[in-house]
């Protein structure tokens, strides 16, 4: 029999402590999802939710009467959140669907788990445990699908969707990451089916389950299949024809290279390198100010190589380079190029236009301009020490001056 196996989170005095208050007649709340499914991978494990029979209300009231505190995070849906030795913990009621409109569920509670279990998502999600025996309870066969990796839907594929249309994007993040390459063929086909329901969701969530999967240690076998099948067409129409081959490359010379993934490196893989279409594709997603402008600063139209990627980590800073040198420099230009930032810090222009007008140059707008002609002169010659630059700065000066 598979058990749930010995590991550090079981042994949580905070979780024994809720365990503890929310024990009726010998039932204790049972682990549920990503917390079972990622032990029993050897998977570290984040977040440790836990599934009741009891109601709410009593989840609060008995909380308080353990001191433990109790707040209300989803409470109309049957979640509480419990706060133990500074670890939080998603306390749910068992709960059935009553009535879904592809973004939200209402809800009635249920004293049964194999009810709750039949309202998520895939089957590798539905596992259930009890933390003090270690016993798994398992009512869609979750546990058969997790040995062979294979990603199911829970019952009727296009039902599960309907419940919630992200689902369909969340098959593929899983795919992903738990998958073996194989693929349910009545789950995709109730993906493809209903992939232009995707246009009744947020972009904020179509952003946050597109970058959790290209977070993934290796998502190109889902961004190609997804490529084949249109799924992008609803949220992402500019996705370049090769977008599975450039991600593909890009894995590989992560691994291959020591490097760890981007999230702005990887979603240019899947754009062209437009800056028009990479701040389109920013809006309309929602994405961060932040990442937009990482995005930007990494799209280069120049060949790249070592005898430019400095000049390249000058100007956009040396993380950008690195993820230009592993987009678009040629296989045998990489290991050089990283290696001529590893370890480098970009120079400092020490040159102020007070030093221009000491040499003869008339103050005004000229001032301004021979500054940045003497920059880029420095940075072509590979940032040479302040003698040369000093002589760099001269030589313009004096051209103007005569």
């Amino acid at each position: 029999m598979i058990q749930l196996p010995d590991i550090d989170w079981r042994k949580a005095e905070g979780l024994k402590a809720i365990l503890a208050a929310l024990t009726v007649d010998g039932q204790a709340p049972l682990v549920v999802g990503g917390a079972v499914r990622d032990s029993l991978l050897d998977l570290p494990v984040s977040d440790v939710d836990l599934a009741t029979p009891l109601l709410p209300s009593d989840v609060v009231d008995r909380l308080a009467q353990a001191n433990i505190k109790a707040i209300p995070t989803g409470i109309d849906h049957g979640t509480i959140t419990a706060v133990a030795d500074g670890k939080n913990y998603e306390i749910t009621t068992f709960r059935r669907d009553v009535a879904t409109d592809g973004r939200r569920a209402t809800v009635a509670f249920s004293t049964d788990w194999r009810e709750d279990a039949e309202r998520r998502d895939f089957t590798i999600n539905a596992l259930y445990a009890n933390v003090e025996s270690g016993e798994i309870f398992d009512h869609v066969g979750g546990l058969d699908d997790l040995k062979s990796r294979h990603i199911r839907f829970i019952g009727d594929a296009g039902a599960r969707i309907a419940e919630d249309h992200l689902r369909i994007l969340r098959y593929f993040r899983f795919l992903a990451r738990f998958g073996d390459q194989s693929v349910d063929e009545t789950a995709l086909r109730a993906c493809v089916t209903a992939a232009n329901s995707l246009k009744s969701l947020s972009r904020e969530r179509i952003a946050s389950e597109l970058t959790r999967m290209l977070a993934l240690p290796d998502p190109s076998f889902a961004v190609g299949l997804m490529a084949d099948y249109d799924i992008f067409d609803t949220f992402l129409p500019e996705l370049t024809a090769d977008a599975a081959n450039k991600i593909g490359r890009l894995v590989k010379r992560e691994g291959e290279f020591g490097q760890a993934p981007s999230m702005p490196a990887r979603l240019l893989a899947l754009l062209p390198g437009d800056t028009k279409v990479v701040q389109d594709v920013g809006r309309r997603l929602k994405l961060s100010n932040r990442l937009i402008k990482d995005l930007i600063a990494r799209i280069v139209s120049d060949a790249v190589n070592e005898q430019k990627i400095r000049a390249i980590g000058y100007a956009a800073g040396v993380s950008a380079a690195r993820d230009i040198a592993m987009l678009y420099a040629n296989d045998t230009a990489v290991p050089a190029c990283l290696s001529r930032l590893e370890n480098w810090t970009p120079p400092q222009f020490k040159l102020k236009g007070g030093d221009l007008i000491s040499m003869g140059l008339a103050a005004g707008p000229i001032v301004a301009t021979r500054l940045q002609q003497i920059e880029q002169q420095w940075v072509q010659e590979g940032f040479p020490d302040e003698t040369r630059l000093a002589e760099i700065a001269r030589q313009l000066v004096s051209r103007e001056v005569t």
